[in-house]
């Protein structure tokens, strides 16, 4: 018998409580963790399985150089020199524009993010690319104008609400809600609550929802746009909330009150009567709405976010009890970046500013491979796969292969691992200190530090401390005294008064203190990522500190140290923190207090978003009749994080989902192999024909195509997406594909 060790989950956002038997340095056996506060025990098939994520064949052990077209074995000290030494040169000569970081924690791990965004910045660098501005470019950039600021943003009260409406969300498989098939079936089950699901397909949620509108694939913003313009017109908005807590309402009210609704409703294929009785419901009950990436990474994403909150904050449905709620967090998902701003740096060729501080991946392989003197040369991605994650991995292959230095921090030998010019081996969410930030519950505020319970083989890093030596090397940490080593290991109250004198000397050490903290305190810890931990909670803003008094935390000078105490003494996570309900809208950050109505910039767009206009735009392309979802949240996908297929063994993980009447049409059977072509290229997929799939309209998952132990696996959908397939701000449009499908 093994040791049971109580953990966290790494291969989604919610990051469940999983207890886990540990035998022979092996995770052999895995359950929920009912002591966790935020999972209470549930878990997915895809956390039951974290034992392929941790153990597999690909696995890093050391530090590896290019040599020609294979990888020799070098030591920390040469791969550290070598990558310093070069990169200095490049930014050097061409300037700290030609420098990029891509990473910053994904599902599980993101305490690295500190320590990389650091040293980006210390070479004199902005360009942090992000899976953020991947699919929520769009959605945070409307919050900071509607809120006043980017990290803040409403999510549902789940456990109050009585009438959930979704868009595009099939969160009985892909969660993004904290125990999320289990509140989506309270939900529906209750006689007194009602699940509406708007899904072009019949997706495991749309299966358990009251109710199902099987919208037209892209004219989900019509649909909204309708929806507020029935409630304007019948009279059934909040008249006292939008007084005392909206402004500019009448600036926009033209773009609904003359707008024919009936009209566009057709236009979505969708029942009249249907969708002004769910409206009226909205408009009159607890209600909320929750939308997901089948809208984010569709047609007018950042126009679908904007109406989505005209819609809640018409009702009456921003930041009160069942509505959507802003959730409090120990630290912001990001920074709030505002383009307006002239100093606001914008990318070379693709001229995009950042979202949540982030640039769009998909700008990335026109950076490169721009011929202006500042483009792209050396990039360090850590933690993060662009060759199976971002679009359009063709034209990702050919900038990187262009770029001057390629470094790659991974736990495996990924695809984009493959072309770098170095790979260095990182330790994974089991082996380190780690956790995450996402703001996932409400009233309380959770948070679980998880603690390494495997043994790392070989010599794999924290990624902290991988960036951690490379900015050391490039003379980005100013000199410590030895006092601040020895106060790091006579305790916290020592090192906490010598960092505070060294602070008021140094001019320099606030700006590199993660590299500080992991220097002194994290070498008397044996962890970075911990000692990163313990300096955020010395210096949480007073916001947090309120919610963490309500929580039963001592208010005062010593609520860091306690706070920082009982993270280590509960393994399993704990409340931190617990928001008032009643002040939820204080967390809007507008100059006015209120929630702004009016945005300029998406006029235009929004004016174009009428029946006339969708027809035309939708009408079926003779080279490319059908639609691909390309990215399918299941239990069978978990990103690129499981590299070994066995996981899915005797299951169709990886198919072409199409209606029966196409595949009739075309002369496909279930199980054919078929050829789906795009503007961006060819692949070779079974067919799976189901009736859950929309006409018009098939389902690639994302997450396969990986080389496993030398041996491809099912196909990699973004070989079939086109990083010039986005909106203005740079989101793909991986949710509305134009493709053709021929038998084999």
């Amino acid at each position: 018998m093994g040791a049971w060790k109580k953990t966290g989950c790494v291969l989604c956002p919610q990051n469940c409580g999983l207890e886990v038997e540990v035998e022979g340095n092996r995770i052999v056996k895995v359950r929920g963790d009912k002591s966790n506060g935020r999972s209470e025990g549930y878990v997915c098939r895809k956390g039951m399985n974290i034992a392929y994520h941790q153990h597999n064949a690909d696995r890093l052990k050391y530090p590896l150089k290019r040599v020609g077209n294979s990888f020799e074995r070098i030591s920390w000290d040469q791969a550290v020199d070598e990558i310093a030494g070069r990169l200095k040169h490049i930014v050097d000569t061409y300037g700290p524009r030609s420098f990029a970081y891509m990473g910053g924690g994904g599902q599980g791990c993101h305490f690295e993010a500190a320590f990389g965004v650091r040293l980006m910045r210390g070479l004199g660098s902005r360009y942090h690319y992000s899976a953020l501005a991947q699919e929520f470019s769009g959605m945070f950039w409307v919050f900071g104008r509607m809120f006043g600021r980017q990290p803040v943003f409403p999510e549902i009260d789940a456990e109050e609400t009585d009438y959930l409406v979704t868009f595009g969300w099939n969160g009985m498989q892909s969660h993004q809600i904290p125990q999320a098939p289990r509140r989506l079936q309270r939900i529906a089950k209750d006689p007194k609550r009602h699940l509406v699901v708007i899904d072009p397909r019949i997706s495991e949620t749309a299966k358990v929802a009251n109710e199902h509108l099987r919208i037209r694939p892209g004219t989900d913003a019509l649909l909204m746009r309708a929806m507020i313009a029935i409630i304007l017109q019948e009279g059934w908005e909040n008249r006292e909330y939008i007084e005392k807590h909206t402004s500019g309402l009448d600036a926009v009210r033209d773009l609904f009150i003359p707008f024919d609704a009936r009209a566009a409703v057709c236009t979505c294929n969708l029942d009249y009567a249907q969708v002004r009785e769910i409206c009226h419901r909205f408009a009159t009950r607890k209600s909320s709405l929750r939308y997901d990436l089948g809208i984010l990474m569709n047609r007018h994403s950042a126009v679908s976010s904007y109406l989505a909150g005209i819609l809640l904050a018409i009702c009456g449905r921003i930041g009160v009890a069942g509505g959507n709620v802003f959730h409090g967090t120990l630290m912001p998902l990001g920074t709030h970046s505002d383009e307006r701003d002239p100093k606001v740096w914008r990318t070379v060729a693709t001229n995009f500013p950042p979202v949540m501080g982030c640039y769009p991946p998909n700008a990335m392989p026109e950076e490169i491979l721009s011929e202006n003197p500042e483009r792209l040369r050396a990039v360090l991605v850590s933690g993060a796969h662009p060759l199976r994650s971002y679009a359009d991995t063709t034209a990702y292959e050919e900038a990187f292969r262009r770029l001057d230095l390629l470094v790659t921090a991974e736990l495996a030998m990924t695809e984009t691992a493959a072309l770098s010019h170095y790979v260095l081996p990182s330790q994974s969410g089991y082996e380190s200190w780690d956790g995450t930030f996402f703001p996932m519950t409400f009233p309380g505020i959770f948070f679980q530090m998880r603690r390494p319970i495997i043994e790392p083989e070989g010599e794999p890093l924290e990624l902290g401390e991988i960036h951690l030596r490379l900015a050391d090397k490039l003379g980005l940490i100013p000199p410590i005294p030895d006092k601040l080593y020895q106060a790091a290991e006579e305790g916290h109250a020592a090192f906490g008064a010598a960092l505070m004198e060294y602070a008021m000397q140094e001019p320099a050490a606030m700006g590199a203190m993660p590299f500080i903290l992991g220097k002194t305190l994290g070498k008397a810890m044996g962890s970075v990522h911990l000692a990163a931990l313990w300096g955020m909670l010395q210096t949480v803003p007073q916001t947090f500190r309120k919610c963490a008094a309500r929580a039963g935390f001592t208010p005062g000078m010593e609520m860091g140290e306690e706070l920082f105490q009982k993270i280590l003494d509960h393994p399993e996570g704990l409340w931190i923190g617990l928001e008032d309900p009643e002040e939820n809208l204080a967390h809007i950050r507008t100059e006015d207090g209120k929630i702004n109505l009016v945005i300029p910039e998406l006029r235009s767009e929004l004016e174009g978003l009428d029946p006339e206009h969708e027809e035309a735009a939708l009408a079926p392309d003779p080279a490319y009749p059908f639609v691909l979802m390309a990215g399918r949240h299941f239990n069978m996908n978990a990103n690129t994080l499981m590299r070994n297929p066995d996981w899915n063994e005797g299951k169709r993980a990886c198919t072409c989902m199409m209606h029966s009447e196409d595949a009739h049409s075309l002369g496909i059977s279930d199980g054919q192999m078929v050829r789906v072509t795009t503007e961006a290229g060819s692949v070779e997929i079974e067919a799976e024909i189901t009736d859950m799939a929309h006409k018009g309209h098939v389902v690639i998952p994302h997450g396969f195509g990986l080389v496993y132990d030398g041996k491809p696996y099912g196909v990699n959908v973004n070989r079939l997406t086109k990083n010039t397939n986005r909106d203005w701000i740079g989101t793909p449009m991986h949710r509305y594909v134009r493709c053709r499908i021929e038998r084999i």
